[in-house]
């Protein structure tokens, strides 16, 4: 559905911390599907672990906030200067270790929105298998 250049064009993450490869699935105001593919030549690997990289788990809610992100931008019909912000985020759990090789399927449904504050579900899986889950909190400001 968004390949990275469409990606690009809407988040403001480059390199290293641009966490989303592609976009399979988006219901504006609804929900959204994103991919990240987990390779060993992720720079944090060279650190978090040497001998058993394991992807952090606030990387991997960074990549669900970016998802998040791409869904409330594509969910306004007109093309204006707005940033999401991050505000908070609650009920983190983390299920199952992510390493290299796995492809993190991304899935964040909205929970409700008010104005221009989103409240979200995002879950995080391998393989089918859940990895991680949270609520979070954004902003949509005018850049």
């Amino acid at each position: 559905m968004l390949d990275i250049n469409e990606i690009l064009k809407f988040l403001p993450h480059r390199y290293p911390f641009l966490l989303i490869d592609r976009v399979i699935e988006l219901e504006p105001h609804k929900k959204i599907t994103a991919i990240k593919n987990v390779t060993i030549n992720e720079p944090f690997f060279s650190g978090h672990f040497p001998s058993a990289p394991i992807m952090p788990g606030v990387l991997i809610m960074e990549a669900l906030a970016q998802t998040a992100g791409i869904l409330c931008l594509k969910s306004y019909e007109i093309d204006t200067c707005k940033k999401v912000y991050l505000m908070s985020m609650d009920k983190i759990k983390f299920r199952r270790p992510v390493i290299p090789g796995d492809q993190l399927q991304l899935d964040v449904h909205v929970i409700h929105v008010l104005k221009r504050n989103w409240k979200f579900k995002g879950e995080a899986y391998v393989d089918e298998k859940r990895a991680a889950e949270g609520e979070f909190l954004a902003t949509v400001l005018e850049e």
